[in-house]
């Protein structure tokens, strides 16, 4: 669920309370450094926004509505915060009790049904379709690859909810700790410098899959920015059908998808 991430100064003072232990609610693993395109060539090709959004989104509830979603051939973007959504299977950083809005559903499910987990599974959330913007008619679904990137950091993640209308800027627990933010759900996140990229027409599944979204937003990040060689060039339908005489997960470019829950308004 949204929580308005703190300013600068809540943060300071957070950070110098000895009740406030941050590595108490998430694991002290080293931040991963997904795949090889580098954060700043990724930022070198969302420098200039060519909107696609009819209006502009907020950061935070009471915030300036003043970002837009921006296009190319390839992707969508938004420059951001990051609230933290821990909305989905509960456990035990993501529960009612850490999180005082928390949810247990996503806009989207697992292959079994269940709830994604926000914990383990990095995902974004995009805003529900309305008049601002409406993300189905870019190709963005419930299972889209995104790369999401802060300060030097990029981090591969799907689309896995829905949030407000008139809202932008979040993701799951785990996105946020994969980029060194802090993901406490109640006063974490990072107050701006977020950049998401969400790549058109692409889908991961089953949408828990990590491994297949990291395969999946690699390639095609490598496309976005020109590092294309000579095994990224072969044919979506060749790799189609070596995924499927492996028995691997199904990672495809679709301009087809299925939308299967985007009508849900969860807070995200």
């Amino acid at each position: 669920m949204r929580v308005q991430t703190l300013t600068l100064a809540a943060a300071g003072a957070a950070l110098l309370a000895p009740t406030t232990v941050p590595g108490a609610l998430h694991s002290n693993e080293p931040v991963r450094y997904e795949g090889s395109v580098r954060a700043a060539d990724l930022l070198a090709r969302v420098r200039d926004c060519a909107p696609v959004s009819h209006g502009h989104y907020r950061s935070d509830a009471g915030t300036r509505a003043d970002i837009p979603v921006c296009g190319t051939a390839e992707a969508v973007f938004w420059k951001a915060d990051m609230d933290i959504d821990c909305d989905g299977s509960p456990g035990p950083r993501c529960n009612s009790r850490t999180d005082p809005s928390f949810a247990d559903s996503t806009a989207y499910q697992q292959s079994d049904g269940r709830q994604l987990d926000p914990e383990r599974l990095p995902f974004i959330v995009v805003p529900v379709a309305s008049n601002i913007w409406n993300h189905r008619d870019y190709g963005i679904r419930g299972g889209s690859v995104a790369a999401v990137v802060y300060k030097d950091r990029v981090q591969y993640a799907v689309v896995g909810d829905t949030g407000p209308r008139d809202i932008i800027g979040e993701a799951s627990y785990a996105t946020a700790d994969a980029l060194g933010i802090n993901p406490d759900p109640h006063g974490g996140g990072a107050p701006y410098g977020v950049t998401y990229i969400v790549f058109k027409n692409s889908r991961v599944s089953p949408i828990e899959d990590h491994a297949a979204a990291v395969e999946t937003g690699e390639r095609l990040a490598k496309q976005f920015v020109g590092q294309v060689d000579a095994f990224d060039d072969s044919s979506e339908s060749d790799q189609s059908d070596r995924i499927s005489d492996s028995g691997a997960s199904d990672v495809s470019i679709d301009s087809n998808v299925a939308d299967v829950s985007d009508g849900g308004m969860n807070g995200g």
